[in-house]
């Protein structure tokens, strides 16, 4: 039997009348990837490999992550900004503020290098974390924090 990753576009009008709505084959179409063959496949399942973090300054972390498999970009980033939330948590703060963070792949791995101010209080600018809201979101999608 084929996978639902091999309906082509005849069968996906039959999938939504008979067996599955519109939304879930569109979600279950985009999970799909078109493999160096032409083959489809599922796309890799996404493993959080690790998180460094190094104090720069007293309020200024530094933290590295990595990814493997998923879609790779946003998984590394969200990934970082989870770790920061819970830096700032661990270390007595309730915000940070990301400062940069660079991306970069290789292979397989995604690697997010990104640096944040933590803070008692609110700080400015518009790429700030509350880092106890943060973390329970991190908790409940299943993101790891440090």
């Amino acid at each position: 039997m084929a996978s639902f990753c091999d309906l082509n576009k005849s069968h996906y009008f039959l999938a939504v009348g008979r067996h599955l709505s519109g939304a879930a084959v569109l979600i279950s179409l985009a999970a799909c990837t078109e493999g160096a063959s032409g083959i489809n496949q599922p796309l890799d399942e996404l493993s959080y490999l690790g998180v460094e973090t190094r104090l720069l300054e007293t309020d200024l972390v530094n933290l590295s992550v990595a990814v493997q498999g998923g879609s790779g970009e946003g998984e590394a980033v969200r990934y970082a900004e989870c770790a920061a939330a819970q830096y700032a948590l661990i270390r007595g703060f309730g915000f940070a503020r990301q400062i940069r963070t660079n991306v970069s792949k290789e292979g397989s791995v995604t690697r997010a290098d990104a640096v944040y101010v933590i803070s008692e209080a609110l700080p400015d600018g518009i790429a700030t974390l509350d880092a106890e809201v943060v973390v329970s979101d991190c908790k409940e999608s299943g993101v790891p924090t440090v």
